[in-house]
């Protein structure tokens, strides 16, 4: 349990990192964290997802497209958390809807 929580801890300070490798890693580090210890990741969902919906929101189209693509995959796990962030969830994904990028519109 402690490394989960240094691992919810490293996603708090991701939204301050540069390049887009690491925020790539923070993206599969949510995912993991999703799957391992999901009543961790919902008790903290409004911290986790103010760093994710930045994600979702990024000019890096890979990172933008793992990070939806990542999304899809945890509403499933996270489901009745997920109503406490909806709002900016839906916002941040309504933005992608008109992307140029065919990867990221289909994401």
């Amino acid at each position: 349990s402690c490394g989960r929580k240094e691992s919810l801890q490293k996603l708090y300070h991701l939204p301050e990192a540069k390049g887009f490798q690491t925020w790539m890693e923070g993206v599969a580090l949510l995912l993991d964290l999703s799957k391992t210890s999901p009543q961790l990741v919902s008790t903290n969902i409004v911290e986790v997802f103010y760093y994710f919906v930045l994600r979702i929101n990024d000019s890096h189209k890979k990172v933008k497209q793992k990070a939806l693509d990542v999304l899809a995959e945890i509403i499933g796990r996270l489901e009745d958390a997920l109503n406490l962030v909806m709002i900016c969830l839906v916002e941040g994904i309504r933005k992608n809807l008109n992307s140029k990028d065919p990867r990221v519109h289909a994401a």
